[in-house]
């Protein structure tokens, strides 16, 4: 079932222009067949041919120029996804993320192997992904021990993004959370060293904390002993937090796109760790153009 509903999810979300370049980079006969062949579809994304084509140097500027106009960022982050899945499966190490510049060979790959195995996940890491394209802001009232007063938030500014959380009602709130961890994850993935140097103001990391129901004081001696991760040791904490509120918040039925935050929130630190391998391989060059 699981199965099925990633592959609806893949054929509904590559455009005509992904399917013509997955065709041609694996010398299917024509873009309608990998539509139909749901087994063919998966072997493309994940195939050597596709990385290459979308990340392997050779064709000139102006060619990958027109690649990149032609494909779509849900095509680009699913061939990094799949390689990255057959990549881990021949390795004994990879490097970890541990600090500001700081990367170390570490040998535990099966847990990140286990992580990539199920489809779900994999379609859950891209949609992410994805969805940092094109940011979301917007103002809300906020109440402040001097009233309420309008606040500009937007979905990369964690610290103004949490106010959300006591400025909209029950039934918005699941989805607040949810987007919390989302940036939880997506700073701590991809953009690890800038999280780490930037850090988290007083006031934003106060604001982050309340609005994951945690106790300061706790928070900071389950921090004790992460090192150099500062931030990112925070934000990994919290995501987790964001993610199980977002679900034991929601009222409606809890559908399967709704239990993979569950799945993911119990092993936020994997899913931190791929897309930092993720990024560190494939995104580093094009963040600029593809967040």
């Amino acid at each position: 079932m699981r199965t099925d509903l990633v592959q609806l999810a893949y054929r509904e979300r590559l455009t005509d222009g992904d399917f013509e370049i997955l065709a041609g980079a694996c010398g299917c006969s024509a873009p309608a067949e990998l539509r139909r062949r749901p087994d063919l579809l998966t072997e493309a994304l994940a195939s050597p041919a596709a990385e290459r084509l979308l990340f392997g140097a050779g064709h000139d500027h102006a060619a990958e120029e027109r690649l990149f106009v032609q494909a779509s960022p849900f095509l680009v982050f699913a061939v990094a996804v799949h390689a990255t899945a057959r990549q881990l499966s021949g390795s004994r190490f990879c490097l970890e993320w541990v600090g500001l510049r700081q990367r170390v060979p570490v040998f535990d790959v099966p847990a990140l192997t286990e992580f990539l195995d199920d489809p779900m996940r994999r379609l859950f890491l891209i949609e992410l992904l994805t969805s940092f394209t094109h940011v979301v802001s917007g103002s809300a009232l906020h109440r402040t021990r001097r009233g309420w007063r309008r606040m500009r938030w937007s979905e990369l500014d964690p610290g103004r993004l949490a106010t959300l959380v006591e400025a909209v009602d029950d039934r918005e709130r699941p989805g607040v959370y949810r987007r919390l961890g989302d940036l939880s994850l997506f700073l701590t993935g991809v953009f690890p060293d800038h999280t780490a140097r930037v850090g988290l103001r007083p006031i934003e990391a106060e604001r982050l904390v309340r609005a994951a129901g945690l106790d300061a004081r706790s928070v900071a001696e389950d921090l004790i002993g992460h090192g150099d991760m500062g931030a990112v040791g925070l934000l990994e904490k919290l995501g987790r937090r964001f993610y199980e509120l977002a679900v034991h918040t929601l009222r409606a039925p809890r559908i399967g796109s709704v239990e993979i935050l569950t799945d993911v929130a119990d092993r936020f630190d994997k899913a931190r760790r791929i897309l930092n391998h993720i990024t560190d391989r494939y995104l580093f060059p094009l963040r600029e153009r593809l967040f």
